[in-house]
């Protein structure tokens, strides 16, 4: 990233600060197969008892940590429920039914979340001539939604509900952090009393350059390392890696709450300037426009970046990489392309 470059379009876009780096040279490493990287179980075990877990598992992708926890809670043909803007549907090539025979079906939910009176209108329990519901995925925070957070309180109410029904929750916890950092609920009450699986991404809020991990039983364990080898997902020295995930556990957590100050800022100024803000609640900035493409265009000529997920929406995420000041300075195209533009301080005293 350049210094005069804002880059918004994700908070995937981070690079390894120096400590992390080192961090990562000077890791302890073995063979993961064969169950012998220490930094690696460092991980996985660090972070199954946070979230209340009996073991955890460190994979290459947020994509894959998903679809491994699908495959142990739905055979072939059996159903998932999910928000019709899910994650898991969207973004994941289809990988549901392409690789494990699972058939979805959809809620609408009120900016991406779930609530009991809308699953218990769909949830099925099956029978003889009608196929039943087995797990239903819910996502904390929800990306297409703009980073809505889930409610504790939802989440624990949803749990009472599957599981008087015999139905698996599997929680797609990639932006956990910002979830965390936005309501100060602690990290285990979003885990294990609330879900079945949780997959955690290490490469977003937390700003580690790959991997996720997730969370489950100790006795789906040995299932989920089967299926990470099976999906290309088995790795050597990986405590490279893992490394980096743990030094982000101890020294980026806790500065998630300066991405959603910044994004706040963001949000703020473009509404001052008339533009058409939705809602925000964590780190992700959703701006309805006639025409976003346009927008990401031209803002990519005065060198910010933003991406459109969908043709009269623009989106922006603010991370570790940018500053207070690069958010007014973008803040400031973007008001200028978007909206009646107003004049945008000029803080030059104020760190990047």
């Amino acid at each position: 990233m350049t210094a005069d470059l804002v880059d918004l379009r994700s908070d995937t876009v981070t690079r390894p600060t120096p400590a992390m780096r080192r961090a990562m040279a000077t890791a302890e490493v073995g063979d993961d197969l064969f169950g012998e990287d220490p930094t690696v179980r460092a991980l996985e075990e660090r972070l199954a008892g946070v979230f209340g877990f009996g073991g955890g598992l460190f994979t290459p992708s947020g994509v894959m940590a998903n679809q491994i926890a699908l495959r142990l809670l739905l055979d072939p043909g059996q159903e998932l429920v999910c928000d019709s803007e899910a994650h898991v549907l969207a973004h994941e090539e289809g990988s549901p039914a392409r690789y494990g025979g699972i058939q979805t079906r959809t809620v609408t939910g009120r900016r991406g979340l779930l609530t009991v009176p809308a699953l218990e209108r769909v949830l099925r329990p099956g029978n003889a001539y009608t196929i039943g519901t087995r797990a239903v995925a819910l996502e904390q925070t929800h990306t297409r939604a703009g980073g809505t957070v889930y409610p504790v309180a939802a989440l624990r109410a949803i749990r009472r509900l599957t599981a008087g029904a015999g139905i698996a929750v599997h929680v797609d916890g990639a932006r956990i952090w910002n979830a965390h950092a936005a309501t100060g609920v602690p990290l285990g009450e979003y885990g294990a009393p609330v879900a079945d699986t949780l997959a955690v991404c290490l490469s977003k809020g937390l700003g580690a350059p790959v991997g996720s991990v997730l969370l489950t039983s100790a006795e789906l364990l040995p299932r989920a390392r089967s299926l990470r080898h099976g999906l290309g997902g088995g790795m050597r020295q990986s405590g490279i890696l893992a490394a980096a995930g743990l030094h982000a556990l101890d020294h980026h957590l806790d500065r998630i709450a300066h991405d959603h100050d910044h994004a706040a800022l963001l949000a703020g100024v473009l509404r001052d300037a008339g533009c058409a803000v939705r809602p925000r609640e964590t780190n992700i900035v959703l701006v309805d426009t006639p025409d976003a493409g346009a927008v990401v265009r031209r803002a990519a000529e005065e060198g910010v970046l933003v991406t459109a997920p969908g043709p009269r929406l623009v989106r922006l995420v603010t991370h570790l990489g940018v500053g207070r000041r690069d958010c007014r300075r973008a803040a400031g195209v973007l008001a200028a392309l978007m909206g009646a533009a107003v004049p945008v301080p000029n803080e030059e005293s104020e760190a990047a």
